[in-house]
């Protein structure tokens, strides 16, 4: 259930941003938990024809959602499949990238630098004596350059993050996710789920932990972590006979294509502090109703974090950090290019996204791409 506060973090951390394709509005806020250990991306111009937003629930500490926050989005932009036009194959490869990058020396003190105020200045202090000055170093393909040091073994946090993004470019929503964070669009006011729950009792989950030499205790890997994809967890990733997405737990991304239409309302994005108070089809419909007098996407977000506060931690429910991203879309939507479609749909399977309700059944990739037709 983790530590909690003898009153909760009210204060709130709220934005809002606008640009010709959409407007957004986002907030967070700690709670009743002892730490805040959630962060966000929000970028509506990650270049000029595609938006990125971004949730990233940590658990374990703050830092491997900090790192992800901070460069999931980059490597999504240098990966040359981005550059023809194939998001998904992108964002796919940048969530394991991140477990990647978090290794080694250089690994270490960017973590470090993202931590609290020891670490952070143990890492700062290394950066000066240990980072490669001008051509020295070990480029890689991203320009992440491999660093030697007393940390060069370094083989990843114990902690982690869940990662959920949503990346619109044109008509084109290309959604990834990698825990239980969630993703829900509302088309007529009917909420769809966009992602699905990464949870050790789905049987694929279950199978892929058990054939990687793990085991489910109490509804958790191991007994320890209540989800089965993660970002980070590298204690859940030591079998070095299995190649990354069959790991005890996995970075594996679930890829979900969507055709955006002049039905569709908005989407959001949230932590399972929202989730777990409230149904996808209950905040739709809360959304809805705020925007009859609030256009300020931001309070609407605010709104939603303190209807779902608990007033004591009596049941743990209503007591986790929160997260919330409330993206609309501006009328009309424009087309993909021919081009744009053909790289999208090349990886795609035609599969049907149920209403919420279902949930389960709402994305049928596991691990893989999948356009849905909802």
């Amino acid at each position: 259930m983790g530590i909690y506060l003898s009153t909760p973090k009210t204060e709130k951390f709220s934005e809002d941003g606008e640009n010709d394709r959409v407007r957004y509005g986002l907030s967070s806020m700690q709670g009743w938990r002892a730490a805040m250990e959630d962060a966000h991306a929000a970028y509506p111009d990650l270049d000029e024809s595609t938006s990125f937003f971004g949730v990233y629930d940590g658990h374990g500490g703050k830092v491997v959602a900090k790192f992800c926050a901070k460069y999931l989005h980059q490597q999504v932009l240098k990966h040359e499949a981005y550059a023809t036009g194939d998001i998904g194959a992108s964002v796919h490869r940048a969530f394991f990238r991140m477990d990647e990058m978090m290794r080694g020396q250089r690994g270490w003190r960017e973590l470090a630098i993202l931590g609290d105020k020891i670490d952070k200045f143990t890492g700062m202090i290394e950066g000066l004596i240990w980072s490669p000055k001008g051509g020295e170093g070990i480029d890689q393909d991203d320009d992440w350059a491999i660093e030697e040091g007393p940390h060069s073994d370094f083989s990843g946090p114990t902690s982690g993050s869940t990662a959920c993004v949503a990346i619109l470019r044109n008509n084109q929503l290309v959604v990834a996710n990698a825990g239980d964070s969630r993703c829900v669009i509302s088309r007529k006011g009917q909420a769809y789920n966009l992602s699905r729950d990464h949870k050790p009792d789905l049987e694929a989950e279950k199978e892929r932990i058990l054939k990687a030499g793990g085991f489910i205790h109490a509804g958790r890997v191991n007994g320890s972590l209540n989800l089965s994809r993660a970002i980070g967890d590298m204690e859940f990733k030591q079998n070095k006979l299995l190649p990354a997405e069959k790991q005890t737990v996995s970075a594996n991304p679930d890829i979900n294509t969507v055709e955006l239409c002049d039905d569709d309302d908005f989407l959001v994005l949230a932590c399972d502090g929202i989730w777990d108070c409230m149904s996808s089809q209950m905040l739709v419909d809360f959304i809805h109703e705020q925007l009859r007098s609030e256009t300020k996407l931001s309070v609407i977000c605010e709104r939603v974090l303190d209807r779902c506060l608990a007033p004591s931690t009596a049941t743990g429910e209503g007591c986790d950090n929160m997260t919330m991203i409330l993206v609309q879309f501006k009328k009309s939507i424009k087309s993909a290019s021919p081009a744009e479609r053909q790289s999208s749909h090349s990886k795609s399977v035609d599969t049907e996204s149920k209403p919420e309700g279902g949930q389960e059944k709402a994305v049928a990739a596991v691990g893989g791409a999948t356009k849905s037709s909802i």
